[in-house]
């Protein structure tokens, strides 16, 4: 099954294959991840409500993945999914949630999509997957590489209450994350 997506192209929609259905009530591991404002973080050690929205890249326009990437379900998206969460900054705030985007992608890309992108939430990067393989993420190999499956946790003090996986259409997702955080406070 296939869905066009904002520019015409269709994507194939990711199926719920069951690979996140044992997260629910799983504490966090206590590992500080690398951020792009410099500093560390470890989600096990936040207070209140976060939500950290799992990607597999963000591309850069200049470097275009290649037809290829568009037909992996799930994989094509990461920049209008992190715009949508960009864009709900003033319902995170309001609902005293911090957001945070992680991936296995490089932190000099992270720092580059972050800028480029205007940000209001740190990218938290996992590029040695320690974080994705503690908790048995869903990945996906391409051209060689390591993908962590685009999933998104809501963590309440250091223990996850809410996954959605699969999520499509990324662009999207912040919207329902947000309607799904305001209906269940």
């Amino acid at each position: 099954m296939a869905e066009a997506d904002k520019a015409g192209e269709e994507l194939p929609v990711p199926i719920d294959d069951g690979a996140c259905d044992h997260l629910r009530r799983r504490r966090v591991p206590a590992m500080p991840l690398a951020s792009t404002a410099g500093e560390k973080v470890d989600l096990s050690t936040l207070k209140g409500t976060s939500v950290v929205y799992v990607y597999p890249r963000i591309g850069h326009p200049d470097q275009p993945p290649g037809p290829e990437w568009a037909g992996i379900p799930g994989a094509k998206g990461c920049t209008p999914e992190a715009c949508g969460f960009r864009n709900h900054n003033l319902e995170w705030r309001a609902l005293g949630v911090r957001v945070f985007g992680l991936s296995a992608q490089p932190l000099a890309e992270q720092h580059e999509a972050h800028e480029r992108l205007g940000l209001t939430f740190d990218l938290l990067n996992d590029s040695d997957l320690a974080f994705a393989t503690a908790l048995e993420l869903p990945t996906f190999e391409f051209k060689g590489q390591t993908y962590i499956q685009r999933l998104t946790l809501v963590v309440e003090k250091g223990v996850i209450t809410k996954v959605f996986y699969p999520v499509f259409p990324p662009g999207e997702h912040a919207a329902e994350v947000a309607a799904w955080l305001e209906g269940n406070r």
